[in-house]
């Protein structure tokens, strides 16, 4: 019975942890107009957000009003580490359609116009 119960904790918990969204965590942003952030993803319902924690230029660390604005919204998995939705641009202030994709610790974000012909885009380094 024991054993029972052991295989079962171990499968169940083995299963959460393969479930696990790979673009949840806190990652670093390229450098855009002098200043990068580390930006918190994490989940928004079905969908996964991203949240700017903290920001930097070439002093440090210092307080930007876009700190605890989120620049990643609703992003939806698109299955092998594909999402889609939009991107918060803080240096103009305007939201495009985005992609994301995801492997290992490296992020690619896209901000596109022109129904996702025309993209700019970022790579980004997984934190934690």
């Amino acid at each position: 019975m024991k054993r029972i119960l052991i295989l079962s904790l171990a499968s169940l918990f083995y299963t959460g942890a393969a479930m696990a969204d790979p673009a949840l965590g806190l990652w670093k942003t390229e450098v855009d107009d002098g200043a990068y952030a580390h930006v918190e993803i994490s989940p928004c319902g079905a969908n996964v957000c991203g949240t700017i924690v903290q920001t930097f230029n070439d002093s440090g660390e210092y307080n930007s009003p876009n700190k605890g604005k989120q620049i990643v919204r609703a992003m939806s998995p698109k299955g092998e580490g594909a999402y889609e939705g939009k991107v918060w641009r803080p240096s103009n202030d305007k939201i495009y359609f985005g992609k994301m994709q995801v492997g290992g610790k490296k992020l690619t974000l896209k901000g596109c116009v022109a129904g996702g012909l025309l993209c700019a885009s970022q790579k980004w380094t997984k934190i934690n």
